[in-house]
């Protein structure tokens, strides 16, 4: 379905060999067993992440003026269902210079800004993808948002908020801003190591 080669396979850590460059990989998950119907006819609620340079890079609501932007391990985002991988193409750019790309986009996702319809993980993913390599995420990723910007007065409040609020693990804490990472989920399961980018200091 849509453009980009899709696999369901375990392999989309396949990152070039040279430590500059690194594959660019959009990772799909479920948000409801409902896609497994819907997604056939190019319909589905989706929630997306980017894997560049060995971590998966997702947009997720919190109440706090700070970065919503989080890291996670490729195809493991904690809460929802990981369903496919599609590859954007590459880059070639050093991690330290990757590193300071994701910290100045991190100022611009605040977790207390996402909404579901205007400002979502995969506007956050198409945003990341498109500076990166120049190419959008495949449009039925995101098509509810769009249909939803028609005819937003139908969709109920609880999917106004999603990624980070709706995981067990999601807790308020007091944020401190010599904190070097804003870490706003514990997750029960220490394998699933969860932490927010820290945001460009102006």
């Amino acid at each position: 379905m849509g453009t980009g080669e899709v696999s369901d396979s375990s392999s989309g850590n396949q990152n070039v060999s040279n430590n500059d460059e690194s594959n660019v990989i959009l990772n799909v998950y479920d948000l409801t067993p409902i896609n497994n119907y819907s997604y056939w006819v190019g319909f589905g609620i989706f929630h997306s992440g980017i894997e560049v340079h060995g971590k998966e890079y997702g947009f997720g609501a919190h109440d706090f003026p700070v970065s919503g932007v989080f890291e996670v391990e490729p195809k493991c985002c904690p809460g929802f269902s990981y369903r496919c991988s599609i590859s954007l193409g590459h880059i070639n750019m050093p991690f330290s210079e990757f590193r300071v790309f994701i910290v100045s986009l991190a100022s611009e996702y605040h977790g207390d800004t996402y909404h579901l319809i205007s400002k979502n993980c995969n506007h956050f993913t198409d945003d990341m993808a498109h500076r990166l390599t120049g190419k959008h995420i495949p449009g039925w990723v995101n098509r509810l948002a769009r249909l939803g910007s028609l005819c937003s007065c139908l969709l109920p409040e609880s999917l106004q908020v999603t990624t980070v609020k709706q995981l067990p693990e999601y807790h308020e804490i007091e944020i401190d801003d010599t904190d070097q990472e804003k870490h706003l989920l514990s997750p029960k399961d220490g394998n699933l190591d969860v932490a927010f980018v820290k945001e460009a200091q102006n």
